[in-house]
């Protein structure tokens, strides 16, 4: 793949944007839900739960309006899918969780580097994780053809949902965002990971793990390296999180617990009835049952400038049609498809 900046995504247009009046703060939500669903159930107490979702900040007015209807996604028929945003933004201070010091978005500021779309099926057996490369031609709503995380940075929360859905027909029922700093605090907070580059174990802090996810450019495959790399970090996450030692220990579970919840937000349609059900049908669920991969793609190419990551729309769409039909399980047995490994590049 052609090298590129990261800062050359198409650039904005001018438009009429409505500043939000105070600060709103804003992938690695699955880390933090899905981590006090595992606390619960390991015996630290429901009353934590209550504590912890509460302590969720939620995204106002987060979801498109004024959708023409044929520009709507297709009824799903079961379970439930998230789609989870990693932040790049050009503030200095922190823009997600309680710690939010800037506008979780600003006209131009900020470019959504991770999307994963995360399916929960309906008997919540597992949970599949498909990435879309932030470099995906796509078309965006009111803009043309653009790489997929301008969506994010022209219209935040609201533009990049509409994007994903048209792009998919897939309804997002959910949204939960971070951006780097609560990545790296997200990262200490456990401890830091273990993972394997270049055939050696290393442990990361949040820094360093954060230029592990975002390198792309010295990957064989770039962007597409890039996405399993972020696959494979939450994987070693979320088993750091179940670890028996984060499980035994109040104070510790406590500890991380405070860390994840302050680090990410989620749409304010998920409420704290809403984390409650979801955490726990979800607690059996373990990083091994989990599947990550990416979306289909016919390769990459250079349009208007710009290295770019060309999505296979044919296999997308079958892709597609087994999440919305809550059919997964079954599209994994059946097809090829471009999954994390034990390890990544």
């Amino acid at each position: 793949m052609t090298k590129e900046t990261d800062d050359d995504a198409a650039a904005p247009a001018p438009v009429s944007v409505r500043r939000r009046s105070r600060k709103r703060k804003m992938l690695l939500g699955a880390v933090a839900l899905l981590a006090v669903g595992i606390i619960a159930a390991g015996g630290v107490g429901w009353w934590a739960v209550d504590h912890y979702t509460d302590r969720v900040e939620r995204i106002p007015n987060a979801f498109p309006t004024h959708v023409p209807a044929a520009a709507q996604p297709s009824a799903s028929t079961g379970g439930e899918t998230f789609l989870l945003v990693g932040v790049d933004s050009r503030s200095d201070l922190p823009t997600t969780g309680k710690n939010a010091e800037a506008p979780e978005w600003t006209y131009g500021a900020q470019r959504s580097d991770t999307m994963m779309l995360v399916h929960l099926p309906k008997d919540h057996s597992s949970a599949y994780v498909v990435s879309l490369p932030r470099d995906s031609w796509v078309k965006i709503p009111g803009h043309g053809t653009a790489k997929l995380n301008a969506a994010f940075s022209w219209g935040g929360p609201p533009l990049l949902i509409d994007t994903v859905q048209r792009l998919t027909d897939v309804k997002v029922d959910h949204l939960a965002v971070i951006d780097w700093d609560g990545f790296k605090r997200l990262t200490d907070a456990v401890g830091g990971v273990d993972l394997t580059v270049d055939g050696s174990r290393r442990h990361m802090n949040g820094t360093q793990a954060l230029v592990y996810v975002r390198e792309r450019h010295s990957l064989p495959r770039g962007d597409l390296d890039r996405t399993h790399r972020q696959q494979y970090f939450l994987r070693a996450v979320l088993s750091k999180v179940m670890d028996p030692g984060t499980l035994s220990n109040p104070l510790k579970a406590g500890q991380v617990l405070s860390r994840l919840t302050d680090s990410v937000s989620v749409d304010d349609r998920l409420g704290n009835g809403d984390l409650r059900d979801l955490l726990w049908s979800s607690r059996g669920i373990r990083p091994a049952g989990m599947v990550f991969m990416n979306a289909p793609v016919t390769g990459t190419g250079m349009i208007k400038g710009q290295s770019v990551v060309l999505l296979d729309r044919a296999k997308d769409r079958i892709l597609w049609d087994a999440m919305r039909k809550d059919s997964l399980k079954a599209y994994v047995a059946g097809h090829r498809t471009d999954r994390l490994g034990a390890t990544t590049p």
